[in-house]
């Protein structure tokens, strides 16, 4: 009994040197994540969104090679977003409807990456591309205590920022300018067009954007609409936007497809390519491809990573620090 109590003490005397337990956001700064908690739903309550809670551990996960879903064994996947669960609501008839909730991606970790965060999601019936900006920069602005906004096209503001036409321009010459910003000699010969592209919004036109005013930056390639329609005034992209403020990017919004062979075609392209990069070919959500069948309404919706936004709205330097424990003292 003795050497058992040496060893609960001395594992007590370790654990009482062990910090980690401790939080790392302040009370003040988990006060304000509240407050604006309590503003974002307030904002649509009162314009009659109905909140809605869906499943976190999902049967099928995200399609995109770029997202890294997180496995739970014998029990299915994290949710990267609720959106496939949501449009199964829409198509269900639920009307118009918003979301607060944990996300996860795995093999994200950075000053603005944890692989939980919390997600704002929400669908608008009958939104057009422009009403979704509009509401979502209304609804940022009014979290920020800011104003102003700036509607600038994907390919305006390649034009602007790197003197080249991202729908035309050669793979040789993006890769160059993607080498000039920084990128892996050998990395940029490896490249995907969509990836040099996705590297240069990153590296280099995203930290310029939202300063001063928020930026929308819309109409993304079409081979990048992943759930998106594409534009029927120009095939060439799609109903797509993100948006910026202050260098940094906080939502990402679609007009929503609804034709369920597109979307099924589009996922196995997905698996496809994921097979190609040797990444896990996870299952099709047939549930959602059934939905679209049955009927999806017109709609448009958005993702808003709210972290980042307190972020800005504390000037906090890392995600770590409005989080209640980071994922290393989760």
């Amino acid at each position: 009994m003795r050497a058992v109590s040496c060893v609960w003490a001395n594992a007590w005397a370790d654990c009482a040197l062990d910090e980690s337990w401790r939080p790392v956001a302040s009370r003040d700064l988990l006060q304000r994540r509240a407050s604006l908690l309590a503003q974002v739903r307030t904002y649509f309550v009162s314009r009659d969104v109905l909140e809605v809670t869906t499943p976190a551990l999902i049967n099928a996960p995200a399609s995109d090679p770029q997202i890294h879903s997180l496995r739970v064994a014998d029990a299915g996947w994290l949710q990267t977003s609720p959106e496939y669960a949501m449009k199964r609501l829409l198509a269900a008839g639920s009307g118009d409807i918003f979301q607060i909730c944990p996300v996860f991606r795995g093999a994200e970790r950075s000053r603005l990456h944890n692989p939980e965060f919390t997600l704002i999601e929400w669908y608008r019936l009958g939104y057009n591309l422009e009403r979704l900006m509009r509401e979502t920069a209304q609804l940022v602005q009014e979290l920020l205590g800011t104003t102003g906004v700036e509607f600038l096209s994907y390919e305006d503001a390649f034009t602007r920022e790197l003197q080249c036409d991202p729908l035309g321009a050669p793979d040789a010459q993006l890769g160059a300018l993607a080498r000039a910003a920084g990128l892996d000699l050998g990395s940029a010969t490896r490249c995907s067009r969509d990836e040099l592209l996705d590297f240069l919004i990153a590296s280099v036109i995203g930290p310029r954007l939202g300063h001063g005013a928020l930026t929308c930056l819309h109409r993304y390639p079409a081979s990048q609409a992943s759930l998106a329609q594409l534009d029927p005034q120009d095939s060439r992209v799609a109903l797509r936007f993100e948006l910026y403020a202050r260098g940094v990017e906080l939502a990402n919004g679609f007009v929503e497809l609804a034709d369920a062979h597109e979307q099924a075609a589009r996922f196995s392209a997905d698996l496809a390519l994921r097979a190609q990069r040797g990444l896990p070919v996870t299952p099709l959500d047939q549930r959602l491809i059934a939905a679209l069948g049955a009927g999806l309404p017109e709609c448009a919706g958005v993702a808003l990573g709210f972290d980042r936004l307190l972020m800005l709205a504390t000037g906090a330097a890392s995600i770590d620090a409005v989080l209640a424990f980071p994922s290393e003292r989760a």
